[in-house]
């Protein structure tokens, strides 16, 4: 039974990261995807009164970052500027993203920490120099193995992931003795069995170590852009090392020693499947040689495709969210990726599929019961919020029913990363509210204006608004603006105090909104949709 936010003040934060992205381009839908889940996430631990800290960011340097520079005409350090301040920034902004830091790879407090970072291992003999030659993918920034490439129709070797042909690169770098961690890592696996989410990605990864790993060639001597290898300056750091470095001098290490107790190591990061050797791998093994802790997990999300293809700006689908926030709305557009995908696996995306979860589910179902309950308060009872006092079977069967939604949901957002299950749970719950005002018919029970039979309607618009409470604060994480909205239209904030105060281990606990608070029919919650748009 997971402890509740009371039980856990005082202890270390609940860290979770997305990764940082490579700014060699606009975010698309697959950016936002994991960072949206992130967001969830840690507003779901948030209000279970826990402290939280939630880390985003960029990763702007490497060969794929110079390349693109170059072929704009400007400075690497121009090009990532500019990107993150018009384009990251302002889109994390855009869609709500309640991030506690964003880090970027060229900020000082990071590139001094890192070079510290390498100097140790080097000073403890985990870095050796040698010498290596094999197919390189600019686009993952990785060497290959050759069992890895696929092969086009005229022999071309390409790279699996961004299917371009790979470059053969031979350099003298200097090397981690990744090998040597192999028979820790499948240790620390066997006895963690949760590290790696979900099983499938877990079983990949085991089967990877279990061929045996090779040593990491941890710097590059053919372009500039990077970190400098702190005793050897005409080599840079490998931009996967200087990377996942990230996750560790964005919370103090070597900086700030009280912070970085209370918040490493991440208790989830979250990545993309491409990059879950990196995490699982390699992040691991690097924190092993250094005696740091390992991450509690890590999640690997699915891809999202579009007409089959993996989303990406190299084929063409890398659709911008704001095309879809300006017709959906920005909770509507946090809601939808999260209730259509099981997190974990790939799914696809159509604005057809969008449009009809739109409207059958929040306009139909969510927005319509709000709606209704407000206008039946305000007509029947001036708006203001009667008291139940005629509790019957029906009314326990909702009280039960929101019981196993806040139970449910909170086992499945908050422990299990099942986005998709613990949405579903608080829409089951939110169509049993609908099934019971159709059963028990205000509008009929109205006409009865014996003291019964007030206290009959009374019983079931109180019923209907405490349900509503509830929804808007299991919610909140998900879609904050319109269960702001609901909150205010409830009259619930005089009394119960702000929302994301609100605990969602609470949020079942009948009877929370108060008889006389004042109903009010606000703004639709999710309005029509205009007709859809087309790609």
């Amino acid at each position: 039974m997971a402890a509740t936010g009371s039980e856990k003040q005082g202890t270390k934060a609940f860290y979770v990261s997305t990764p940082i992205y490579y700014v060699n381009d606009a975010p698309h839908l697959g950016h936002a995807y994991t960072t949206v889940a992130g967001d969830v996430l840690t507003r779901w631990h948030r209000q279970r009164g826990e402290k939280v800290w939630y880390l985003t960011g960029t990763d702007e340097h490497g060969q794929k970052i110079m390349r693109t520079a170059e072929a704009n005409g400007v400075t690497p350090q121009e090009w990532c500027d500019k990107l993150v301040e018009e384009a990251w920034k302002p889109l994390w902004e855009h869609l709500d993203i309640a991030n506690d830091d964003f880090i970027r790879t060229t900020q000082k407090r990071h590139t001094d920490r890192v070079q510290e970072f390498v100097q140790d291992l080097y000073d403890k003999g985990e870095i050796y120099k040698g010498g290596y030659e094999g197919p390189y993918c600019v686009g993952c920034e990785e060497y290959k193995l050759p069992g890895d490439l696929i092969e086009a129709e005229d022999g071309t070797k390409l790279c699996p992931i961004h299917k371009k042909p790979v470059e053969i690169l031979k350099e003298e770098n200097y090397f981690f003795k990744l090998s040597e961690y192999g028979p820790k890592l499948l240790e620390f696996y066997e006895a963690n069995p949760g590290f790696i989410q979900p099983e499938s990605a877990r079983n990949e990864v085991v089967n990877f170590v279990k061929q045996g790993l090779q040593d990491l060639s941890i710097s590059r001597s053919t372009f500039d852009w990077g970190i400098p290898i702190p005793w050897d300056d005409k080599h840079v750091i490998y931009v996967w090392v200087d990377a996942l470095l990230n996750y560790a001098t964005a919370v103090g290490y070597n900086e700030n020693p009280a912070k970085f107790e209370e918040t490493f190591p991440a208790d989830v990061h979250l990545v993309g499947k491409d990059i879950l050797r990196f995490h699982a791998v390699i992040w691991p093994a690097m924190l092993m040689a250094q005696g740091l802790p390992v991450p509690g997990r890590v999640a690997a999300n699915g891809w999202l495709m579009v007409g089959g293809e993996k989303m990406s700006k190299s084929n063409l689908t890398g659709i911008k969210p704001q095309d879809l926030t300006s017709h959906f709305g920005v909770d509507a557009y946090r809601w939808y990726f999260l209730r259509a995908i099981a997190f974990g696996s790939d799914g696809s995306f159509s604005w057809e599929d969008f449009t009809a979860r739109y409207t059958s589910e929040l306009a139909n179902d969510y927005g319509n019961l709000a709606s209704r309950v407000a206008a039946m308060v305000g007509k029947y009872f001036g708006g203001e919020l009667p008291a139940a006092t005629a509790d019957g079977d029906a009314e326990k069967a909702v009280h039960e029913g929101l019981a196993k939604a806040v139970a449910t949901a909170d086992t499945k957002i908050g422990e299990e990363l099942d986005f998709q299950g613990g949405i579903l749970a608080i829409f089951d719950f939110v169509k049993q509210v609908n099934g019971y005002i159709t059963e028990q018919e205000p509008w009929k029970v109205a006409k009865d204006e014996s003291e019964q039979g007030r206290a009959r309607l009374a019983t079931i618009l109180y019923t209907a608004a405490e349900s509503l409470r509830a929804v808007a604060v299991l919610l909140n994480p998900i879609m904050p603006e319109t269960s702001q909205k609901l909150w205010d239209s409830l009259g619930a904030e005089p009394a119960l105090g702000a929302l994301a105060a609100q605990p969602v281990h609470e949020a079942g606990t009948w009877g929370k909104l108060p008889a006389g608070a004042t109903v009010t029919k606000g703004a639709i919650l999710f309005p029509r949709l205009e007709d859809p748009k087309k790609d």
